[in-house]
């Protein structure tokens, strides 16, 4: 297995099944800390640079809680519009990224380009965490999800997803090569017009993975241990911001999951992942559900960061 100091987290295309595990243990290691909602010094040393060009809130704040969780500090951008980095200079990642590794131990990168925290490794001399990129990937929130399932099933092998959402999404795109990893089959429920691309099939085919496409969520939600949601009335991830449109649209029924449908025809212990944020697919009569595990995927979001971050910067090995 390979060291995570100084590692970039970029894409989970190339992550091992052993390196997961290594991962959690260290989540289960340090979830005390979060838990008890105190702060150790394990990384009072340290500084963390946020470099979000796109909106966040729980991916952003909790990658920052997890630092200062750890006794670290924080310095960055939420809006890269308040900086020269995206206003009339618009500069380059290239001349930014030289600018934030002289400020910093590590960057976290959110951007609406795919390939942006790709092209920001190239040049900075300090571990680069992809937060999300455009249509690329989301590996943070992928880890955090598998962390989630994993202490729920206490296990990862052996169980059926059903992912419902667009299939162009960066955590779809995570998800699929994640479980190439583990003994996991995948049905995916998407609009037509949100339909994985070729490539990403023929991925996901080499990667050996086990999947199948339905059209409506109620024909393969008996066989689901785990629901993993996305929207399909979203915002467009190519953007650096989109604003409000007052005619959003509705999710058609193939694509929702409402509290008749787990009672009448889901698994009794099935768990229901959602990113967030939410539109009209995951009604909030779920929230009070068995089956809800978002609200605590939130909380493991900040503890899998901490890992992440103890892990890259050498607090633990």
């Amino acid at each position: 297995m390979r060291s995570f100091l100084g590692r970039d987290i970029l894409s989970l295309k190339d992550w091992e099944r052993a390196e997961y595990f290594r991962v959690f243990e260290i989540c289960d290691r340090l979830a005390p800390i979060a838990v008890n909602r105190t702060n150790s010094d394990l990384l009072a040393r340290k500084t963390l640079v946020t470099a979000f060009y796109q909106p966040s809130t729980r991916t952003r704040l909790a990658t920052e809680a997890a630092m200062h969780r750890l006794g670290g500090h924080v310095v960055g951008f939420s809006d890269a519009k308040m900086t020269r980095a995206g206003d009339f200079y618009q500069e380059s990642i290239k001349d930014t990224v030289h600018m934030l590794e002289y400020y910093g131990d590590v960057i976290a990168m959110r951007h609406f380009q795919q390939g942006a925290p790709h092209e920001a490794a190239k040049w900075s001399s300090v571990p680069v965490i992809n937060c999300g990129d455009g249509w690329g990937e989301h590996p943070t929130q992928v880890l955090t999800d598998l962390y989630t399932i994993y202490k729920e099933k206490g296990t990862l092998d052996g169980l059926h997803f059903l992912c419902i959402g667009d299939m162009r999404m960066r955590t779809m795109h995570s998800i699929g090569y994640a479980i190439s990893q583990f003994n996991i089959e995948a049905t995916l429920v998407y609009p037509p017009e949100m339909a994985p691309t070729e490539e990403f099939k023929k991925e996901l085919n080499d990667l050996n993975v086990r999947f199948r496409e339905v059209k409506n969520a109620a024909d393969a939600i008996a066989d689901a241990d785990v629901i993993y949601m996305e929207p399909v009335v979203q915002a467009d991830y190519t953007k650096s911001r989109e604003e409000n449109k007052d005619n959003k649209g509705l999710t058609p029924p193939a694509y929702q999951v409402t509290k008749k449908l787990m009672r009448e025809k889901a698994k009794p212990d099935a768990i229901i992942l959602h990113s967030l944020p939410r539109m009209d697919e995951l009604p909030a009569d779920v929230d009070a559900t068995r089956h809800a595990r978002y609200w605590i995927e939130a909380f493991n979001g900040v503890v899998l960061r901490m890992a992440l971050l103890a892990l890259t910067l050498g607090a633990v090995e």
